[in-house]
């Protein structure tokens, strides 16, 4: 099962909930992943702390000219539709900053004077991370548990995430459940990183800001069908949302994590709160159950 957990906005808390709902999961012996696709800041793995594994690059295709061959009849420039191409007189000019690696300019090219070159925009890495876990009904059955940790890291000056998420996602391992961090907001780089999950989980936090993109994004979510539940963090006592605020399409406020400042104060250290506030651990338990028991009830 793949969740997706995504928010409208940054700053909601949406990788806390993330890693934290990874803890619950391998606590209760499922064999988890997280995969963290917000490859322009990744920093699940400052809680996590895994143990390093593959470094993959990542690179995307882009077109260089054989001047020897190119009649200069400009059928590249007028494909191009990222204006990566440009034909100025007598010469043919390209952008591999502006590529989006479509491949169109080789097709159209009469005279096969388009070659293929690479160029590097990030990297891919793997993990793995210890959870050390206690006594008691969330113990691992063996003990210490593992969560297998993919992330994506952008090459600093590159514009265009979407490759590197691509690729992140074609390294996610088998399992029980996977927990994709997404990257805030609700343009391409999150819709890229949700597509093809089973459930997606909106963060927000209960401010005009953060409710605003919340419905930004849940519009988008609902537009790719689907099914979609929302956690309001740094809730203050009566703040948030009634529940079902948001039509009768199967959203819901499941959880509300109240504003607190011991977690606030592990969260700043790199720590995992549900490890060490029971409070927290239990929210997330909740969560986790809540979301099993609906995709079980949706298989039926």
């Amino acid at each position: 099962m793949r969740i997706a957990v995504a928010s409208g906005k940054g700053g909601t808390g949406k990788t806390t909930v993330a890693v934290n709902l990874a803890v619950s999961a391998v606590r209760v012996g499922l064999r988890t992943a997280y995969v963290d696709c917000d490859v322009e800041e990744p920093n699940g793995h400052i809680y996590l702390k895994p143990e390093k594994g593959l470094s993959l690059p990542v690179a995307v295709e882009v077109p260089e000219i054989d001047e020897s061959l190119c009649t200069v009849c400009g059928e590249c420039g007028k494909i191009c539709e990222f204006k990566a191409i440009a034909v100025l007189g007598d010469r043919v000019m390209v952008f591999p900053e502006l590529c989006h690696g479509c491949g169109g300019c080789f097709l159209v090219c009469p005279v096969d004077a388009m070659k293929r070159s690479s160029r590097l925009v990030g990297r891919v890495e793997t993990g793995v991370s210890k959870i050390a876990t206690c006594g008691g009904d969330r113990a691992a059955p063996d003990g210490d548990g593992e969560i297998s940790v993919v992330q994506g890291i952008l090459r600093v000056k590159e514009a265009m995430p979407l490759p590197v998420i691509r690729e992140v996602k074609k390294h996610i391992p088998g399992g029980d459940i996977v927990i994709i961090d997404c990257p805030p907001g609700n343009s391409c780089p999150m819709v890229e990183s949700v597509r093809g999950a089973d459930r997606v989980i909106l963060v927000t936090e209960p401010t005009p800001f953060g409710l605003n993109d919340l419905e930004i994004a849940l519009e988008t979510v609902r537009e790719m069908g689907i099914p979609v539940d929302i956690i309001m963090n740094r809730c203050d006592p009566g703040a948030g949302l009634p529940e079902g605020a948001f039509g009768d399409v199967g959203s819901e406020v499941i959880a509300r994590i109240p504003e607190s400042r011991e977690i606030a104060e592990i969260n700043s250290r790199g720590g995992l709160a549900s490890l060490e506030f029971p409070e927290l651990a239990g929210t997330m338990d909740r969560i986790l159950e809540k979301i099993l028991r609906s995709a079980r009830e949706a298989r039926r």
